[in-house]
């Protein structure tokens, strides 16, 4: 398709009245909106008549009213919060097993002593002159068994799945 003189007058006179480059497209047929907006660059019209249009959205919708409980149901009190608390003795309790067990006095390692078959869990406060790393034998990976339970936590039962997939396809693909 060419840009005849008749066609070019056409897109003149529907750019100064405002019409947008997709519905001259339209009229004209055989060319693309870029194809009008780059005819109108080259033949540098800029002023319009009236600018495109704005698409009329629908009015938003009023947000729904909050739901009103059902009987039976009643808020939060001091007397069911009671219920569902974990009594001190029990969080004690679960706090203390996830703690490993102390170190030894001379299995603390510092950073320059520090190997790569060595816990690397950091006791005490680093700006401490006394601070130091675990130090006992690390099976796989930077911590030894205590402080692995601490460090990492089990996967998610999916995730577990997933690479128990991953591990069965490249044994298969072997």
């Amino acid at each position: 398709m060419s840009w005849t003189e008749e066609r070019v007058e056409v897109l003149k006179k529907l750019w100064a009245e405002g019409h947008s480059a997709s519905q001259i497209a339209k009229q004209l047929g055989g060319v693309t909106r870029n194809a009008v907006i780059g005819k109108v660059h080259r033949l540098g019209l800029s002023g319009r008549a009236t600018p495109s249009r704005p698409v009329k959205r629908p009015p938003r919708l009023a947000r729904p009213k909050p739901r009103i409980r059902p009987d039976g149901v009643s808020p939060a009190t001091e007397t069911n919060l009671d219920e569902t608390r974990i009594r001190r003795s029990d969080q004690d309790a679960i706090v203390s097993a996830l703690q490993p067990a102390p170190v030894a006095d001379g299995e603390a390692a510092t950073i320059l002593t520090l190997r790569d078959s060595m816990c690397k869990w950091p006791i005490g406060d680093p700006a401490d002159p006394k601070f130091a790393f675990c130090g006992r034998k690390s099976d796989c990976g930077p911590y030894c068994s205590e402080h692995a339970k601490v460090a990492f936590q089990p996967q998610r039962k999916r995730d577990r799945k997933r690479n128990d997939d991953e591990a069965y396809a490249r044994r298969i693909a072997g």
